[in-house]
């Protein structure tokens, strides 16, 4: 099942899924060091960056 893309509907699935005991969290950046970390890659980025440059992945608002 996919959603719109831009992300109505999605605090519906969030609502739907946590009322069933599942944990729902918006995904961001880690950090390492002083450089953000893409937690899908891995990739390092200056703390200015808001999208990965190695995979394309940005963080859910």
């Amino acid at each position: 099942m996919a959603t719109s893309p831009n992300d109505a509907g999605d605090d519906v699935f969030d609502e739907f899924l946590s009322d069933r005991g599942h944990t729902v969290e918006r995904v961001g950046w880690e950090q390492e060091y002083n450089k953000k970390q893409c937690p899908d890659c891995g990739g390092l980025h200056e703390q200015s960056a808001s999208t990965c440059t190695v995979c394309g992945w940005t963080p859910t608002p």
